[in-house]
């Protein structure tokens, strides 16, 4: 961010302290010439990096990277008046990200005939084709390839694909959006490169074209079959820290709720410690939950509540009995359901969270009930880009073991 005579000037891939020379347009500029960089700058891992809409920050040094996306959560959290310690950025990239959303559209390039596939460049609907993408787990390069023959097979449409691939324990899972109805002959040929490809299975806007095995994701002692587009942690590696973090917090709790479940990241490890509620909106989500915490041999039962915690949050007597909460929200946060947790007299409380601003507000209205934030922690999944995911543990004092408040008075 520069400052111009009419205010704030914001240069994408420029470091604090450079100088360059740039084209402005009002308050947004494009870098043209590096004068004077940054000792902190360092050379990008991917050829398309600022090219591909993708990555933000490839550029700068590890020490610097670590310490920017620590102060973009420290600052969020100073924004809703929260003091606390906020510990180190932790690099949860593990082999990479196992789920990436490629667009593609059957026009030519270059003189191969083949359609474009890759990420939007920033800011436009432009389509970077790309061979490769250092950021992924290994596991999902054979995506790109089926994501072109695919936009071929539904070249006749006349539509931009976006292509949701997911890496799983038995091969890649497709949901192809962006496409409407399908005639028969056009299954037909997207279920032919579902085998020549060898998908786990591929499906159109959450419709099963065709399962040749079940996508399955290990989360504890039990597998679960992922639903089309389901929702699941960007890497392997993060899941495991945070699940580890909530588990951590947990230990003890002689019944635990997981909120916004999703199909069980948590409620499904969460299960060989207590009794586990799990409360989710996403029927699909609620299915794959229950089916794997049947077939999972846990000393623990998990209870199904579908709800839509926006609109209806878990409050008062429904919270009774329960000693620790976990909640993952999208990135909106849980507002309502963070008042509903500070009037409680859960003790413990585990947020996860993807969003520093409304995680900071959520965390905000948790220590207005009397929660204290015994913990913070930075994970960085989402490598490269200005995103945090974030992983905080509450504790409320003066609850007795059937969660009542103790009196103040004595």
């Amino acid at each position: 961010m520069a400052r111009g005579a009419g205010g704030p000037v914001y240069v994408p891939y420029a470091l604090a302290g450079e100088s360059v020379e740039a084209d402005v347009s009002g308050e947004r500029a494009v870098m043209t010439a590096l004068l004077t960089p940054s000792p902190a700058r360092v050379t990008p891992l991917c050829p398309y990096f600022t090219v591909c809409g993708g990555c933000a920050v490839q550029h700068l040094r590890s020490a610097e990277y670590a310490a920017w996306k620590r102060g973009s959560l420290v600052t969020a959290l100073a924004h809703a008046g929260v003091t606390c310690e906020v510990s180190p950025l932790i690099d949860a990239r593990g082999e990479g990200r196992r789920r990436a959303t490629f667009h593609a559209r059957a026009q030519t390039r270059g003189s191969s005939g083949a359609p474009d596939a890759g990420f939007m460049r920033a800011r436009s609907h432009e389509i970077i084709a790309i061979d490769a993408c250092p950021v992924l787990a290994p596991a999902l390069a054979p995506a790109l390839g089926a994501a072109r023959a695919l936009a071929k097979a539904l070249a006749h449409l006349g539509k931009p694909l976006d292509c949701v691939a997911t890496a799983t324990l038995s091969g890649i899972d497709i949901d192809l959006r962006g496409t409407g109805k399908i005639d028969e002959a056009t299954r037909k040929k997207l279920t032919a490169l579902a085998g020549e490809f060898d998908l786990a299975r591929i499906s159109l806007h959450g419709e099963i074209i065709l399962a040749r095995r079940g996508p399955a994701l290990r989360m504890g002692a039990a597998e679960v079959i992922l639903p089309p587009g389901g929702f699941i942690q960007a890497t392997a590696r993060a899941e495991e820290i945070l699940s580890g973090i909530a588990l951590e917090a947990c230990k003890g709790a002689a019944r635990t709720g997981d909120f916004f479940s999703g199909l069980g990241t948590f409620a499904l490890r969460l299960m060989a410690l207590a009794p586990v509620l799990a409360v989710e909106s996403d029927a699909a989500a609620l299915a794959a939950l229950s089916r794997a915490a049947r077939s999972a041999r846990a000393p623990h039962p998990v209870e199904i509540l579908a709800r839509d915690l926006f609109r209806q949050p878990l409050a008062g007597a429904e919270l009774a009995g329960l000693e620790a909460a976990v909640f993952d929200p999208p990135r909106a946060g849980a507002q309502a359901q963070a008042q509903a947790f500070a009037a409680s007299d859960i003790r413990t409380i585990v947020a996860i969270s993807c969003n520093a601003a409304s995680f900071s507000r959520d965390a905000a209205i948790l220590i207005s009930g009397g929660y204290a934030l015994e913990s913070v922690t930075p994970v960085d999944q989402f490598v490269f880009s200005p995103h945090v995911e974030i992983a905080a543990v509450f504790r409320k004092k003066n609850v007795t073991k059937r969660g009542r408040r103790k009196s103040l008075l004595g």
